[in-house]
């Protein structure tokens, strides 16, 4: 299948400086893809070449296997949203919404149409004739949702638009962009440097770091199976074990033996190297507790959270590390308390180097 977005060896240096190493990505059609990444990873510097707004120094852009590489912004049938909304103040939230569509000179029958249905769309008819001082930051990002949306473009790109947003509004608007996405059917390229927000929205996420792309899946592909260490410890709270290969089998198969004490019991399926130090991933909500000595590891409880649907218990091993785990609520371990952790060893990631 040919992909609708293409960046193909595309990479961005400012002097000595290295924005994006060269970097290949596809994106296709109707696709949600975030790019996500601490700051400094490039992920900005990639969607602005994309846009036009910056000039790569190496590599290409196509759009449905046209090179629009040199192509101006406003010719390459993109459209762009900004966490600044970016809005008019002198102009009405209709004349807002209107002015992309008078610039590509529409007729007036065609912008009154394609106003009052991306209005509709974000769910803003009622408020067409107020200002953007009149609005509530959640409304104006409505408002730049549909300016963007009015003149349908094939690829929208979504520079951290829902930034300047209190948690609440935020997940509300969440919602609000998986809807349109689906309503609209077009490509959408999102970056965020929230990865709840990347686990929420996307078909697929580009993670960056270091100015280049580190592993690029589904979301539960990066949550079950990431592919390198950072990639488990940015996505998602993460218990990191650190072991060698234990010499003598058992009859659960093969195990790796933590510096910290403990031994935990690999899947079935999994090769590891003698001799060499490992490190496995374990996530929050795998392990249960258990009487001490019934363990794959053990430990003394040495803090509980409340966190309203569950409980985070820290629980503190033999040299000094932690380990986060995810209880039920009918449970009620008291600090202090000598525990014991097991979990199914297919919950077990063994982390590449």
């Amino acid at each position: 299948m040919s992909s609708k977005l293409e960046a193909i060896g595309i990479a961005k240096r400012y002097g000595d400086a290295v924005a994006l190493e060269p970097t290949d990505l596809a994106v296709q059609a109707g696709e949600f893809l975030t790019l996500l990444g601490p700051s400094g990873s490039g992920k900005t510097t990639l969607l602005q070449m994309i846009s036009g707004l910056v000039a790569p120094s190496a590599g290409r852009i196509e759009i449905d296997g046209r090179d629009v590489t040199h192509v101006e912004p406003g010719k390459r049938g993109i459209g762009m949203v900004f966490q600044s909304y970016a809005l008019f103040p002198h102009m009405s939230v209709w004349d807002n919404v209107a002015y992309g569509l008078r610039m590509r000179r529409k007729s007036r029958e065609e912008v009154r149409g394609a106003v009052d249905d991306a209005l509709a769309m974000v769910r803003m008819t009622e408020y067409a004739k107020r200002f953007p001082k009149e609005l509530s930051g959640g409304q104006q990002q409505r408002i730049a949702l549909a300016r963007c949306f009015a003149y349908r473009p094939s690829v929208i790109l979504l520079d951290e638009p829902l930034g300047a947003l209190d948690k609440k509004l935020r997940e509300h608007m969440q919602s609000e962009i998986r809807r349109l996405h689906k309503e609209l059917g077009a490509t959408f390229v999102y970056v965020t440097h929230d990865q709840d927000e990347a686990l929420t929205l996307s078909d697929r996420i580009c993670l960056m770091n270091q100015a280049r792309i580190e592993q690029v899946g589904t979301p539960t592909d990066l949550y079950d199976r990431p592919a390198t260490r950072f990639a488990a410890g940015f996505i998602g709270h993460s218990n990191l074990l650190e072991g060698a290969l234990d010499d003598a089998r058992g009859a659960s198969g093969e195990a790796i033996l933590l510096a910290a004490g403990g031994r935990i019991p690999l899947p079935m399926n999994a090769s590891v190297a003698s001799g060499a130090r490992h490190t496995l991933l374990v996530r929050p909500e795998a392990p249960r507790l258990v009487e001490p000595e019934r363990g794959f590891v053990d430990g003394t409880i040495a803090d509980i959270v409340f966190f309203g649907s569950d409980t985070r218990v820290q629980l503190a091993m033999n040299d000094g590390s932690e380990l986060t785990v995810r209880c039920e609520r009918s449970l009620s371990p008291r600090i202090g308390d000598k525990v014991g952790l097991v979990w199914d060893p297919y919950r077990t990631t063994l982390l590449h180097a």
